[in-house]
């Protein structure tokens, strides 16, 4: 076993509803966290310990992603179980949440049993419809009962006809439905949202009507069926945040997802070269991400989700319009995220290191249904945080066996050293 790690005056953030206070830390060779505060002190100098100076980390609990996919768990050139395992633990994530999505879609119990080979807890959604093809409702109840943590559409609404059935059926309970707001017939071929920018660049326009459209049907639904928990996966325009605005004062919104590459990204900050420009939704202009920046400090977006879409080399090298749209990062995604969204949110918006916990892991598991993340002695759910270590990111070096991953070559400000759900071997603790 690898030696106990004394950690001096870092800040800790144990949970919800806790103030992050500057303390020691404990961790054991093993991984799990021993103590904090003065226990931990004493044990480290008991111990004999070296103390490793660690002002200005934060030692917080593992982040949650709602939504990502993986196609092929066991056999993917792209990713399999084993590779988003380690990358996303890497990323200080203790939790991914699986879309039913691939060439065999989970839409019934017997495909529900994928399972993690590791400590990371892997989370499944059912199928709304039989193979994802939106034309009969699949087993709900039973992929419930079978442990799917709630029902998931594709990357498109489903017929209205189909989803008033369903939810007025009721099997999926008071389980969520993840559902789309989008309509793949409105974006008139486009793969990145309409505005000057997207004309400039010269990239298809995708018809800001594609998601406002169905949005308007989705939220007369939610009013109809307030019984059931409609959530909206990947908002991603201005329009679509004001009409969520508009409806809250008349009645319970549904919960909502935003994909964290909307968040960092859009159509006037992206180089034409970048990757990351196919995906759906598609890449909206300076004021749809400003909008949803603003929806999400609001609380009208409940969590980001990573939505790790991986695409194999051979794909990758596809001209842009006859690839599939998808975007990925270091250790998939999951490893740029918390970086990336700190300098947004935390540096550049002043938010504080719960806010941004609250949409990077406590509202995660509020979609989920579980429990809130925190700090506990002997777990092994926690990840640290140095926000102002500068790292240059190549994606050789990923984790991730995808080819779409965006910001290769950049200079990075903002690093996971560690986490529990990793070896104790490969944390990189030197300062």
């Amino acid at each position: 076993m690898n030696p106990s790690v004394w950690l001096r005056q870092l800040d800790l953030l144990r949970g919800p509803d806790q103030p992050t206070i500057s303390t020691d830390a404990l961790l054991d060779g093993d991984g799990a966290l021993v103590a904090w505060g003065e226990e931990a002190a004493g044990q480290a100098q008991a111990q004999g310990l070296r103390a490793h100076d660690a002002q200005g980390w934060l030692l917080a609990p593992s982040l949650v992603d709602p939504h990502s996919v993986l196609e092929d768990p066991f056999g993917g050139r792209a990713e399999n179980l084993t590779s988003l395992e380690k990358a996303a633990a890497a990323g200080g994530f203790g939790t991914v949440a699986l879309l039913p999505w691939g060439p065999h879609w989970r839409d019934r119990p017997e495909r529900l049993g994928l399972k993690p080979s590791g400590p990371m807890q892997l989370k499944l959604w059912g199928s709304f419809s039989c193979d994802g093809l939106d034309q009969d409702l699949a087993p709900q109840a039973e992929q419930l009962a079978a442990g799917a943590v709630g029902l998931a559409g594709a990357d498109g609404m489903p017929p209205l006809a189909l989803l008033e059935r369903g939810l007025t059926l009721g099997d999926m309970a008071d389980a969520p439905l993840l559902v789309a707001p989008r309509q793949a017939e409105l974006t008139a071929g486009g793969f990145v949202r309409e505005s000057v920018q997207a004309l400039r660049s010269g990239w298809p326009g995708d018809l800001r009507i594609s998601e406002s459209f169905p949005l308007q049907s989705l939220l007369a639904l939610a009013s109809a069926h307030p019984q059931r928990q409609l959530v909206l996966m990947n908002l991603s325009t201005a329009e679509g945040v004001a009409l969520l605005r508009q409806a809250r004062p008349q009645q319970k919104i549904p919960a909502a997802t935003v994909s964290w590459w909307h968040l960092v990204s859009d159509s006037g900050n992206l180089d034409l070269a970048a990757e990351g420009w196919r995906v759906v939704p598609s890449l909206g202009a300076p004021p749809d991400r400003q909008a949803l920046l603003d929806a999400l400090a609001e609380g009208l977006i409940t969590a980001v989700a990573v939505h790790h879409l991986p695409l194999d080399g051979e794909e990758h090298l596809l001209p842009i319009d006859q690839r599939r749209p998808g975007v990925a990062g270091h250790g998939a995604p999951h490893g740029l995220v918390l970086p990336l969204l700190w300098q947004e949110l935390v540096v550049g918006r002043g938010w504080s290191a719960a806010q941004l916990w609250q949409v990077l892991s406590w509202g995660g598991s509020e979609l989920l249904g579980q429990q809130p993340e925190q700090l506990t002695a002997g777990s092994k759910r926690w990840l640290l945080f140095d926000p102002c270590a500068e790292w240059d990111w190549q994606p050789s070096q990923s984790l991730s066996l995808a080819a779409n991953q965006p910001f290769g070559g950049s200079r990075l400000r903002g690093l996971v050293r560690a986490s529990g759900l990793t070896s104790p071997a490969d944390w990189a603790l030197s300062a």
